[in-house]
């Protein structure tokens, strides 16, 4: 059989030994997006050459980072960071995209790198779904050093894509954007004060029903309501994500509480059970190997984004020394920048729209998986020799 014909069940073999492979208890704990994204280049074409991108899949990837920011959404907790966290978050990522700006023009003047905006906010992520599990398993979560972190990281999410979607993705002229905007906005907070309010028992009793029946109402109503906040995001010139994440945060409103826990558990399963993978996978296969290993420019760039992301999204730290004692600054600002599913989505907008080169995203992209190998295992580290001198 061959398998270079079945690029779907390619993808979701990987999924699974993706999967298994996480489990492994190394010194280092490799998050699953990682395997995802290394055997997706191990099957493209610039190694076992067994997939190559097609329309088939390259459809399933884009529906992949819908459903990734759809769940980002739908895991946002505004309630619990709502406050002081929020507010600190929102004050260091504007301060991150001011240094990731400057940073970006310093690279570009000079000129050593080209897409100075792309580039800022690449280095302004927060890869918050990737040490959130970390996070849980070792019951800091709801700590206040947990809760800080997680409003750093949804920050650190959201505010990339609300400026990529503002900044990069214009169709029409500034007051026809700014309007469209506006009537999104609306539509989007509409959508959550009916979710927060308008709870008929009629209507509970019926999603009761459907949950545990096969027609599956409120799974088949989420993904109506992500696939019309993508379509109406993209009509209007914003980038899909935006919608996705709107609508995950819509979902997420509705289904707040025990009563929606069976729910939450099958939009996960379905999202990153099939869906997310594909993104991960299609972007490891994506990745232009070539231009990684046989640029010396590209290899050089690696640390030095690496460095940056460090630099760009730890500093803001400095405004947390009268919330934080000083041992949890350091895991504050390690945690704040991992950063990957923002970057390659990023990367993959640049290189779609002709606004980023291939050798700069692959660069990104490759300081992006060493800082989900790194800055988590640090962080935690440093953590637990604290705990135990304590």
């Amino acid at each position: 059989m061959d398998l270079s014909s079945h690029p779907v069940l390619i993808v979701m073999a990987i999924a699974v030994a993706a999967s298994l492979l996480a489990e492994i208890r190394l010194r280092v704990r490799v998050p699953v997006v990682v395997w995802e994204m290394v055997l997706g280049i191990l099957v493209g074409p610039f190694v076992l050459a067994l997939v190559r991108p097609d329309v088939l899949i390259d459809w399933l990837g884009r529906i992949g980072l819908g459903a990734l920011f759809f769940m980002a959404g739908m895991d946002l907790d505004l309630q619990k960071v709502k406050g002081r966290p929020l507010s600190l978050a929102l004050q260091g990522w504007i301060l991150s995209l001011a240094l990731g700006l400057a940073v970006a023009v310093f690279l570009h003047v000079f000129p050593f790198v080209d897409a100075p905006i792309m580039i800022a906010l690449a280095l302004t992520t927060t890869a918050m779904g990737t040490f959130m599990p970390i996070l849980r398993d070792g019951g800091r979560l709801d700590s206040k050093f947990g809760i800080v972190v997680v409003a750093t990281g949804a920050v650190g999410e959201f505010g990339p894509v609300v400026v990529v979607s503002l900044v990069l993705t214009r169709m029409f002229g500034a007051w026809q954007e700014l309007a469209l905007i506006f009537g999104f906005v609306v539509v989007a907070f509409l959508s959550a004060l009916v979710a927060l309010r308008s709870r008929p028992p009629k209507i509970l009793e019926l999603f009761e029903r459907g949950i545990h029946s096969s027609t599956q109402l409120p799974v088949c109503i989420a993904l109506l309501l992500l696939a019309t906040f993508d379509v109406l995001s993209t009509t209007i010139g914003l980038e899909a994500v935006l919608g996705a994440f709107s609508a995950g945060m819509v979902v997420g409103l509705a289904s707040r509480g025990e009563a929606g826990t069976l729910f939450r558990e099958k939009m996960e399963a379905i999202c990153f059970g099939f869906f997310v993978p594909f993104f991960f996978v299609v972007s490891g296969i994506r990745f232009d190997l070539g231009a990684f290993l046989h640029s010396p420019r590209t290899l050089l760039l690696v640390p030095i984004f690496l460095v940056l992301f460090l630099v760009v999204r730890g500093a803001p730290v400095f405004l947390y020394r009268n919330e934080l004692p000083k041992e949890e600054r350091w895991p504050l600002a390690l945690y704040s920048a991992t950063a990957l599913p923002m970057v390659v989505a990023i990367s993959s907008i640049g290189v779609r729209t002709g606004r980023m080169p291939t050798d700069i995203a692959a660069a990104l992209v490759g300081a992006g998986l060493l800082s989900v190998l790194l800055f988590p295992t640090i962080a935690t580290t440093l953590l637990n020799r604290t705990a135990a001198s304590a």
